[in-house]
Order: C-alpha cells, then structure tokens, then sequence
C-alpha cells in the first residue's frame, strides 16, 4: 500500500500528497535586521513539490530571538522579505506555513540590551546557541545564560507577540501559520515543571501550565482562523534541561484544548538522532483518542516507517527534515526509489548557497 502520494485536505488547503518538508534552522538571512531574501526564496520554492512545506522558526520578536541569522516576521522589511519567498513557492505550486518562535531562555546575552533572555523561570537550560560574527558570518555555539523570570503582567504582551506575528504572516501570503510550541523554547518551558516554578496563573497544575499554550493558540486562530493554525510538541525530547516525569499527561491535557480550538493539526517532533527516545505506540493511541484533527510525525522517518505509520492510522502526515537538505526534489525520488543524496554539515547554519541552494534535483525520469 503506497498512501505517502496520497492527497489530504488541511484546512482550506489542498495537499497533493503526505509530505512536509519539516521546519529546520538554515541560518541564511540579510543583515541587519534577518531579512529573508532572494536565496531563501530560491531554497524553498526548489522544494515546493512538498504536500506542505513548514518554514524554518521565525522569531516574533527581538526578544524572541535565539541564534544567529534567524528570520523575524515583525518588520516591515521580514515581511517583505518573506512575500518574496512565498510568491516563489506559489509559482512553483507549493503551499507554505510560517512557524512562529519565541526561544524564551534558549538564547545569548548578545541579543537583548540588558543581556538578558525571558523564561518562566529563572531556570538555566544548561545547553547552547549559534552565535555569530555579523561581521564575517563567522559563527560558533556559546552557552545560554541564566534567564529574568518573566513578570506576569508581561505573558499578554508575548501572547499579543505571536498573534501579531501571524497577521504578519497572513499579510506576507503564507498560507497559514505553525506555533512552535516543541523542543525546550518558550511554550514548551512552560508546559513543564522542569522549567517553569511558578505559582501564579501561568505555573502549579496541568491547567495553569497549559494557559500560555492555549492562550497563544486562542491569539493566533482568533487573528487568522483555526484552520490556518497548527502546533509543534515535542513530549518526549527532554535536553535542554527539560526532563519532566508530568509531561505526558499535561501534552495530552493541551491536546483536549488544542481539540476545543479547532486547530488545523498538531505536529510531533520526535528526536532523529541515534540514541532518542523511542515514542510508545500507546501515547500514539492515546493522542489519537484525544485529538481528531490531523496529525504530522517528524523524526527519523524513511518511506518504508512513514508509510507504516500513515497505513497504521497513527498519522496523517509525515515530515521529513534533513532529507530535505539535500534532496530537494524528495517527493519525486521517493517515488522513483532513488538513492538520496546525504548533504554536507558544514554547510547547515549560515553563509552562502553552496549546501544550501546548488543540491541538484534528479534528471527527469
């Protein structure tokens, strides 16, 4: 059974197939400012074949800035950035969700005045960040320091941050936008006890821990619609100082008002690297029982596991990250079942288009 060429509606969308090309930082905008540009936009439209493509993250604001060379979408000069790439990947038949990102303490003391980035907590998450030269482009990964707990009077203003974010989307014509509420950045921190302390509002039970989600995913589907919405969750990727014995449990709360919301799909991130932890087919089961929207998986998939999960009921869609790199025509090759490129790591996070934009798609079959 062959169901990863199928079609699937999402929303008001009409995707040719189950392919989403997963979100990954590549690091390649215009300075000052991390504009998006013209090789951006010659980079995704090369992957346009995508059922979906998902954007790499994109901050909402300064303040939500982590790494070097990363993309906003909250000026005038990003949105007119990012119309350029999605022009380009309409043209080329594509359809394309921006994620919008708030790193919370996932950052460097480089991009804020006060050298300070925000968190729930004043919690470290003992790990690091791209940092480069904006000079020479030169960059290197340097810890993240200890983080300000953000006041409560200050969680609406960073709420109001992602709704504004995706009426900058929308203006910029992606066809709708992804919270990236996964891997140890500022939504996740405050889904987990780990990395979020507090006793207001915001922290204590499952309920309170889950408001910041739900009021960013109410923000973003109120600006843009529920249909145009989906989440990134990441419950079992706990580095990052983000290990948490209630996450279970609390994702699968969120996913009841994720579900109350309407939201266009929830999207797993799964760890890809060797020694990840593998997800229980039982919370597989147990997501599906609680959440009767559309379900994207992204991990170490290959066509034969992302056709077992999709056969298995157990997803809709399936995302596929670092073949992506390399192979920017993977619908096709997948379908020819022809050897995939691999793709060169020097090259992942900044500079030009060598490993970025001159991975060749296969001769015509």
């Amino acid at each position: 059974m062959t169901m990863i060429f199928n079609a699937l509606t999402l929303g008001a969308l009409a995707l040719p197939n189950r392919i989403v090309m997963a979100p990954m930082t590549r690091a390649r905008t215009d300075q000052p400012g991390n504009v998006p540009n013209a090789m951006m936009a010659e980079y995704y439209s090369q992957r346009a074949s995508a059922g979906l493509i998902v954007s790499e993250a994109t901050q909402v604001s300064p303040q939500g800035q982590g790494y070097s060379f990363t993309p906003g979408i909250h000026s005038r000069a990003q949105i007119a950035g990012w119309r350029k790439v999605t022009d380009a990947v309409h043209a080329a038949g594509g359809r394309m969700f921006l994620q919008l990102w708030h790193v919370g303490r996932m950052s460097h003391e480089s991009f804020h005045a006060d050298g300070l980035p925000v968190a729930p907590s004043a919690l470290s998450p003992d790990a690091s960040v791209w940092v480069a030269d904006p000079e020479t482009g030169e960059g290197k990964m340097l810890p993240s320091p200890l983080p300000r707990a953000l006041e409560t009077d200050e969680i609406p203003g960073i709420v109001d941050q992602f709704r504004q974010a995706a009426a900058n989307a929308a203006e910029a014509g992606f066809d709708g936008v992804e919270i990236h509420g996964a891997n140890g950045y500022l939504v996740d921190q405050f889904l987990r006890r780990s990395s979020n302390l507090r006793t207001d509002r915001y922290g204590g039970p499952q309920e309170n821990r889950i408001r910041f989600l739900v009021e960013v995913a109410e923000a973003v589907a109120g600006e843009i619609g529920a249909g145009r919405t989906g989440i990134r969750l990441s419950p079992y990727i706990t580095q990052r100082n983000m290990e948490d014995a209630e996450i279970i449990p609390t994702i699968l709360r969120a996913a009841r008002e994720i579900e109350r919301i309407g939201l266009a799909y929830i999207h797993l991130s799964e760890a890809d690297w060797d020694d990840a932890p593998v997800i229980p087919e039982r919370f597989r089961e147990d997501l599906r029982a609680t959440y009767s929207g559309t379900l994207i998986v992204a991990g170490k998939y290959d066509k034969a596991r992302a056709e077992r999960i999709l056969a298995e009921g157990l997803a809709d869609l399936v995302a596929f990250g670092r073949p992506f790199v390399a192979n920017p025509d993977l619908p096709d090759r997948l379908r020819r079942h022809a050897p995939l490129a691999a793709f060169d790591p020097a090259t992942l996070f900044g500079g030009g288009t060598r490993g970025y934009s001159d991975y060749p798609a296969l001769s015509p079959a």
